[in-house]
């Protein structure tokens, strides 16, 4: 055993069982590997409630400290809204403050070697992934990684696995103005001034394609460089609007996975001079929609038998009826996971290929669940076409492994498949965020399987940027009144 082992094993984190001795020599080979190499300075970072990077870059030669002693982090980043504000009144002596955080103090770290990546587009740099814990080493009940290890336990209670591919939608502009003038340092700061990359709506047309191809080779070079199995790169239907898809693969490596690409996608972009977004649908003439796709299938465990493959044509399983049953019925509940942003909500428009209410259908891309399943078909699976690409990952396969879960344990069976998904009597989708609120706060099912205190947590934050959103004298109110009255 080497010293630098001996030194993990007898650090605070082993001490507190957050190491086993598995993680321990992936510790210390990696701290090895790094002492090796040409890096220089490695980013420890968290995906906060948000999905949102954050963290401190340490010196390489620190590396082994973070597998000792952990990483504080001071415990408001987990308590804030979008514009970096906290919510929680952390400075009074109020006993609901999550996880007992009053006074701002720290949290821990736990670091994953797993996802440790050297970053093809910042030389002698790496980053890597942790959990926060408290500092006691107690888990929080609102850690987005240990919350989808857990919906993925439960999962496999059953011998089932979930396989997961991704569809994601974004903007890339120009930037003509950084807006970094004193005035626009604003809680969120002010957003920059853009312009398209490429004329028009583009449909996924070759020329189009071909203006742009130095960027999209770079962030394409840079997936692979990391590790990330990206598919296809396409020009997508929007203006400036793109989409990449990625291999299938477990539900904890694409939660990593997503993290990575929209943090690679944006920092790759701003070196070039340019804007990078996942929100929604930016506030920009003629903008579209982009919405985040994603593929699952299960797998029995023992067998690897894909459990979605119908016996035959115009059928689905019991298992595909069952899980397709559970994701419907929570649907509405399970937005604050899947569309976290007032913005989201006005994706879920009729005849826009997103879905505006809870169906599911067969090959069809207005309905919310498009159903890809074929007899003998090794790829058949089921896509759900409701999030949007900002949602946090962890959240958004957490909400789809426990509702599709229940749908299952409950023997609950899908409806029949709907071909004209913009019309009929069917449940529409909330309507605004406030809505997504409501329901997520009053469901039973999520208080059961996710704890009191997620569900008012997060409630309590989304309920906040609502409130700030709708206090805001908008556009279209000065427009409207003040003229007139």
């Amino acid at each position: 055993m080497s010293q630098l082992h001996e030194k993990i094993a007898s650090g605070a984190l082993a001490r507190m069982g957050l190491l086993d001795e598995g993680a321990i020599g992936a510790a210390a080979a990696l701290v090895e590997r790094v002492s090796g190499s040409d890096i220089e300075t490695v980013r420890v970072l968290f995906a906060d409630q948000h999905g949102i990077l954050r963290g401190k870059t340490l010196v390489a030669s620190a590396l082994s400290s973070i597998f000792t002693s952990g990483v504080a982090m001071p415990s408001t980043l987990l308590l804030k809204d979008t514009s970096h504000k906290t919510v929680f009144p952390v400075w009074s002596d109020d006993p609901d403050i999550p996880g007992g955080m009053t006074g701002a103090g720290d949290i821990l770290l736990l670091p994953d070697p797993a996802t440790y990546r050297e970053l093809p587009w910042s030389s002698n740099s790496a980053w890597i992934f942790c959990d926060p814990h408290g500092k006691d080493g107690a888990t929080l009940d609102f850690s987005p990684r240990d919350l989808l290890k857990r919906a993925i336990a439960r999962l496999a209670e059953q011998n089932i696995a979930l396989v997961v591919g991704l569809e994601v939608e974004f903007q890339i502009y120009a930037q003509i103005a950084q807006k970094l003038d004193h005035g626009d340092a604003t809680m969120p700061g002010q957003p920059p001034q853009t312009r398209n990359l490429t004329q028009g709506y583009q449909f996924l047309t070759e020329q189009l394609y071909d203006l742009v191809e130095p960027v999209l080779d770079d962030l394409r070079r840079h997936c692979q460089a990391l590790g990330l199995p990206v598919r296809s790169m396409e020009i997508e239907m929007g203006p400036s609007q793109f989409e990449f898809t990625f291999d299938p693969a477990d539900p904890l490596t694409h939660a990593d996975n997503m993290m990575m690409f929209r943090a690679m996608v944006k920092e790759t972009c701003a070196r070039r001079g340019l804007h990078a977004t996942f929100m929604c649908k930016p506030n920009l003439a003629n903008a579209a929609a982009s919405g985040w796709h994603l593929h699952q299938s299960l797998v029995d465990m023992t067998t690897g038998e894909n459990l979605l493959v119908p016996p035959a044509a115009g059928t689905i399983t019991d298992t595909a009826s069952g899980w397709i049953a559970g994701l419907l019925e929570h649907a509405r509940a399970s937005c604050l996971l899947t569309t976290p942003t007032v913005n989201g909500y006005k994706r879920y428009r009729p005849h826009q290929l997103a879905p505006d209410r809870i169906q599911w259908g067969r090959d069809n891309r207005g309905a919310m669940i498009r159903a890809l399943m074929a007899p003998g078909d090794p790829a058949s699976r089921i896509e759900n076409r409701v999030a949007e690409t900002t949602a946090n990952p962890y959240y958004f396969f957490a909400s789809q492994i426990l509702s599709g879960l229940d749908g299952l344990n409950r023997n609950l069976r899908a409806p029949d498949p709907v071909e004209t998904p913009y019309d009929g009597p069917a449940t529409q989708l909330p309507e605004s965020l406030l809505s997504a609120i409501q329901h997520f706060e009053n469901s039973s099912f999520y208080r059961e399987v996710l704890g009191d205190a997620f569900v008012d947590y997060l409630a309590f934050i989304r309920r906040a940027e609502w409130d700030r959103y709708h206090l805001t004298i908008s556009e279209w109110e000065q427009a409207e009144y003040f003229g007139i009255y």
